[in-house]
């Protein structure tokens, strides 16, 4: 069973396809309540579970950590990523919420919504002294323009105003697109109105908002955050507005929760919600679901979607590239068990209709199993590159203009302080994946089942000795092919047996004459 440990309050509804799969063990508790964390092969958390590099060492069967919902800064993304795990959000989920809530909180500071309503309630009839300003024509800065921020950008514009952006990712394309002007932050800063954060909380973005870049900013703005709490520093934020040089705020968001600042929360220009901008019935459920089913994807060895420590992999990219990432994986165990030397770099050549697809994550697969083997923890794609750049080990893929006698062809070259050794594959979409060269030995077969590698002097009577060790054994063998590259030099055998082959027996066979080196590959 592949358990799953649910660690904050989560939608149930949402939870349904884990609830629904046959394989999946779930379990709904807090972390400190668990006795047997090291069990578990998931969590799944929210905002409130601290996923700290503690938790994460005594969870030591942990494979993935899905956060329903979208900023990661309660998980410590390095310690994950050393390990191995992947960490999954819902980018998608709560998006809109997000989008609706700074709108709304927008609305309500530029038209003094919740002061009016704290006053008539009080038992005051104050028409003058709520006096608000429209947001059309008005020039509203958008920091960050991620997904949230280009949903806030369309709405904007609808309003009729004028919208500048800040993101150092953002084409030029996808802003004419858009209809949005891209600048430099101090730009921004001096021309917009109202100016609303959404990055995420990282040491470049903690603190953007501070003493110095909020004196940039026109007299009289408004500052809005709904994304995280610290991107906006709080202590210059009070100041500018004690100054009156920021008119106003409205924050979701604080650098602690529950905010301690005081002071800058209960100053009438400032309107406050409790973290709230993603919590709509639609998001919270769209969240579980999203997180739900990529526990469910990886518990099923499907590839996820909204990885933030590895690259993402669309369903319809995995379908094409699939089967060349297990043929490169299974390549990269073969390396590690033939290579005789230590390794200083691995080169992927790739060619045929498989240089028109995203090869990327198929020359990770390569080096995950090329690695697996050196190590008592898992390997996969996300910590392989960084274990391989521990190990001194470079890697690089290649798509040159070369023919060869497959449609499409994998070949490593494995350098070492030696001679290098190669290794050569193909996938054939009616026979699978097969091996087709090694170490310049012409060969043909399936990487699966008992495989023995046999490295020897081309003598007669050596394939014979072989033979009747096995047979004494009662080891029959299914496939066999020998490879030369002169008569009488140095030849390769592949021998497929029925059933494995132990320790025992391949020392055996290893003591017949002429017999270089036996390798009992593990797929």
């Amino acid at each position: 069973m592949f358990r799953v440990l649910v660690a904050d309050k989560i939608n149930q509804e949402g939870l349904a396809p884990l609830a629904s799969s046959p394989e999946i063990e779930w379990v709904q508790e807090k972390i400190e309540n668990v006795s047997d964390l090291d069990s578990y092969d998931a969590l799944l958390v929210r905002s409130a579970t601290k996923v700290t590099a503690e938790v994460i060492k005594k969870m030591s069967s942990l494979k993935i950590i899905a956060r329903a919902g979208v900023g990661v800064d309660n998980i410590d993304l390095e310690a994950a990523t050393k390990r191995g795990i992947i960490v999954v959000n819902a980018p998608t989920g709560n998006t809109i919420s997000t989008a609706e809530h700074t709108f709304a909180m927008m609305m309500t500071l530029t038209r003094k919504i919740c002061q009016a309503n704290q006053s008539l309630k009080s038992g005051h009839w104050e028409r003058g002294a709520f006096q608000g300003t429209e947001l059309r024509g008005k020039t509203l800065g958008v920091i960050g323009f991620g997904r949230i921020g280009a949903e806030i950008a369309k709405r904007a514009k609808v309003f009729g105003m004028v919208v500048l952006t800040y993101d150092p990712f953002l084409t030029k394309d996808k802003a004419k697109k858009l209809g949005i002007k891209p600048v430099e932050l101090d730009r921004l800063l001096a021309d917009s109105q109202i100016i609303t954060v959404h990055t995420p909380l990282t040491e470049e973005t903690r603190g953007l908002l501070n003493m110095e870049s909020l004196k940039k900013t026109k007299p009289g703005v408004m500052l809005i955050n709904c994304a995280r709490g610290g991107i906006i520093d709080e202590n210059a934020l009070l100041h500018y507005l004690q100054t009156g040089h920021v008119a106003g705020a409205a924050l979701d968001v604080f650098a602690d929760e529950p905010p301690q600042n005081l002071d800058l929360i209960q100053m009438e220009q400032v309107v406050v919600t409790p973290h709230i901008a993603a919590s709509t019935k639609e998001a919270q459920l769209n969240v579980a679901c999203i997180v739900a089913e990529e526990i469910l994807n990886f518990a099923q060895g499907k590839p996820v979607q909204n990885s933030v420590n590895l690259p993402a992999i669309s369903k319809e990219t995995w379908q094409k590239i699939g089967p060349y990432y297990e043929l490169t994986k299974t390549m990269g165990r073969i390396i590690s068990q033939l290579t005789k030397r230590p390794v200083k770099s691995l080169e992927i050549i790739y060619s045929g209709e498989i240089c028109s697809m995203e090869t990327s994550p198929i020359t990770r697969g390569l080096l995950a199993g090329f690695l697996q083997p050196k190590v008592d923890f898992v390997v996969n794609d996300v910590n392989a590159p960084n274990l391989a750049k521990e190990y001194g080990i470079s890697f690089g893929e290649t798509h040159p203009d070369t023919d060869f006698l497959y449609t499409n062809h994998v070949k490593v070259i494995v350098s070492t302080d030696q001679e290098p050794f190669t290794l050569e594959g193909t996938y054939i979409k009616t026979y699978g994946a097969r091996i087709v060269n090694i170490d310049g030995f012409d060969v043909d077969f399936t990487p699966e089942g008992n495989v023995l590698v046999v490295e020897y002097t081309d003598r007669p009577g050596v394939i014979g000795s072989m033979g009747r060790v096995l047979g004494s054994h009662g080891i029959n063998i299914g496939a066999m092919q020998v490879g030369r590259k002169k008569e009488g030099g140095q030849a390769l055998m592949i021998l497929t047996t029925d059933k494995p082959v132990s320790p025992r027996v391949a020392e055996e066979m290893a003591a017949v004459e002429k017999i270089d080196r036996i390798v009992n590959i593990e797929f």
